[in-house]
């Protein structure tokens, strides 16, 4: 009978470090996806914006604005510029990215 305790408590402690671990890593989405946003020249910089595949596709309204070696830094593997729009290799963080934007545009 003791051991089905012992074994309930390692359970019960593998669940709450693998529930810190999930939550800890949201929060570091949240930082990374707000630094985007900054980097991109602010949330009122922003025009449109799209995901295709691993892309995130971006107008702005002023691209002078925009800190591409601060975008390298969060994981884009490539940034393309044509005219006032970037198009941002983040591979299967793009879409997620997408949603947080469109959950500050819904905020602000």
């Amino acid at each position: 009978m003791g051991n089905i305790w012992q074994y309930l408590i390692i359970v019960i402690i593998l669940i709450i470090i693998a529930v810190a671990i999930v939550k800890s890593k949201q929060k570091d989405f949240k930082l990374e996806a707000n630094k985007l946003v900054e980097y991109l020249g602010g949330k009122d910089n922003i025009v449109s914006y799209e995901t295709n595949k691993s892309r995130f596709i971006v107008e702005l309204k002023n691209t002078k604005l925009v800190n591409k070696e601060g975008i390298q830094k969060i994981g884009a593997q490539g940034i393309v510029e044509i005219d006032n729009q970037l198009k941002i290799i983040l591979g299967e963080k793009a879409q997620k990215i997408e949603k947080f934007i469109d959950a500050l545009k819904v905020n602000s």
